[in-house]
């Protein structure tokens, strides 16, 4: 559908608007941050840096006024759909599109992804789409600079080159990819060098020359280009990806507010990076220079190097006591944390799980998740805090037959009207009002209320208010998995949770 407006090259004219539209990538797991990043709540959606936003709402509020700059799309795993889109209405952003990926495959198909639905979508106008590719889990500490970047970028892009930004190393990084550049590059100046080739994680003799050598600089995985530029050469060297991902779209749904990919397509397409695919092969890769403080939360160690410390080094974050420490980053989601004498240490403890490591091993922390998924570890992927499109929920404490959760309703929202096989359910409120229908009778009950759900029965809750609604839930009955429900009416359009 898009092929035709994309096999030859535009030319600007003075009819012709420019656009950039950024592409947020928002898949990933983020394991290396266990216990706090887990598969069903990753990095991007955590706010780690004592924000007021979460990472993935920092990735579009640094981006909000650049020139010429449109409304994103976001592409992520299905599974936290609702979460991007809760995040994305919280800065009140309404995303072009939200992509669902059935599963990770890279880079590069997403792209191809993106730079398609972004061609169909403008099809019949006269803007040109300039795509800006950004990770949703990095850091950049000179919004400015980094604004200025990427409006000095957008003429390069305009005349058909594919912009990679390289940071200038300040350490010799044994963690991060280098880009080297045909000539030395001026970190205080954003000309661009064409780039010679690309080097994988070096080694520390390696990374040592790259630093004081200026034709090297780490590779960001942040990228601008025309979307018909960007096709042009997926569909030169990874013709397989391009022809899966326009059959994936011309066979994907729309889902509520998501673009369901279609699965069988999608997951045909090679598990590739747009670097390997593209950038390592075209003759038109540009890098420029980015000097904004910019980092790639990868691990604890990177992520303790950019955050606050005391007058001893510490990254200390909740309630947390330290003596005699030094150089440590030392987190509590829950409970009090105590350090003595403690020196280059990761200490983060959650509700259900304690990390305690050396801090030179935190790239060791993706190995013991694995190790933890090996041991069926519910940990490893799941927290005791669950989100949903209506709010969260927190099981307090369980038995075989018996469970106490916390519930959290969004002002306006409602679960869906559902039944159980197996179980019965009190709720009690202790925050908030609830409306609650069961078996079609209708109730208000406010805080120290509650009601009785007896199994088998139609119900559902809802909260009618523009405040919080908390409450109690204490489950009864043979079998308390959260798969023990039927729906009736969800206007999530959920089949299951």
């Amino acid at each position: 559908m898009c092929t035709l407006l994309y096999r030859k090259e535009k030319i600007m004219n003075s009819n012709t608007i420019k656009k950039v539209i950024p592409i947020i990538l928002a898949g990933g797991t983020g394991s290396r941050l266990w216990p706090l990043s887990r598969k069903s709540f990753p990095k991007q959606f955590l706010n780690l840096l004592d924000s007021k936003y979460t990472m993935l709402q920092k990735t579009y509020k640094r981006i909000e006024n650049i020139d010429n700059i449109c409304r994103p799309i976001v592409i992520c795993n299905e599974e936290h759909r609702f979460i991007v889109g809760h995040q994305m209405r919280q800065i009140k952003v309404e995303p072009l599109e939200i992509i669902l990926e059935p599963e990770g495959r890279n880079t590069a198909p997403a792209i191809t992804i993106a730079a398609l639905k972004v061609l169909d979508i403008f099809k019949n106008t006269n803007i040109e789409p300039i795509l800006l590719i950004l990770s949703s889990d990095h850091e950049i500490k000179d919004i400015n600079k980094f604004q200025l970047a990427i409006n000095k970028s957008i003429e390069e892009a305009l005349n058909n080159n594919l912009i990679i930004y390289g940071v200038p190393p300040t350490y010799p990084s044994t963690g991060y990819g280098y880009i080297k550049s045909e000539k030395q590059l001026d970190q205080n100046k954003y000309d661009s060098s064409k780039v010679e080739k690309f080097i994988e994680k070096p080694d520390e003799k390696n990374a040592n020359y790259f630093i004081k050598d200026k034709c090297y600089s780490w590779n960001s995985g942040m990228f601008l280009f025309k979307a018909t530029s960007i096709l042009n050469e997926i569909k030169s060297f990874s013709p397989e990806i391009h022809k899966n991902c326009e059959k994936c779209l011309e066979k994907s749904k729309v889902d509520l507010d998501f673009l369901r990919l279609e699965e069988k397509s999608f997951k045909n397409c090679e598990n590739v990076s747009i670097d390997i695919s593209v950038f390592e092969k075209t003759k038109k890769a540009l890098v420029i220079p980015l000097n904004c403080g910019w980092d790639d939360i990868g691990d604890w160690e990177s992520l303790w190097k950019i955050s606050k410390k005391d007058l001893n080094g510490n990254s200390l974050n909740g309630r947390v006591i330290a003596q005699n420490t030094k150089d440590s980053i030392i987190r509590s989601e829950d409970k009090l944390v105590v350090g003595i004498g403690l020196e280059n240490v990761v200490i983060v403890e959650t509700k259900d799980a304690v990390l305690v490591s050396n801090k030179q091993y935190s790239q060791n922390v993706k190995n013991i998740v694995s190790l933890l998924n090996e041991k069926g570890f519910n940990e490893a992927q799941n927290h005791k805090i669950v989100y949903r499109p209506w709010g969260s929920f927190l099981s307090i404490e369980d038995g075989t037959t018996w469970q106490i959760k916390k519930i959290c309703v969004d002002p306006g929202s409602s679960l869906s009207l559902q039944m159980h096989f197996h179980r019965s359910e009190h709720w009690i409120v202790v925050n908030g009002t609830a409306k609650t229908e069961i078996d079609n009778i209708e109730k208000i009950i406010g805080p120290n209320e509650s009601v009785y759900i007896p199994l088998g029965a139609k119900h559902r809750l809802s909260n009618p208010t523009k405040l919080p609604l908390i409450l109690i839930e204490i489950q009864s009955g043979s079998y308390l998995g959260e798969d023990d429900i039927k729906r009736f009416e969800d206007k999530y359009g959920r089949e299951h949770n």
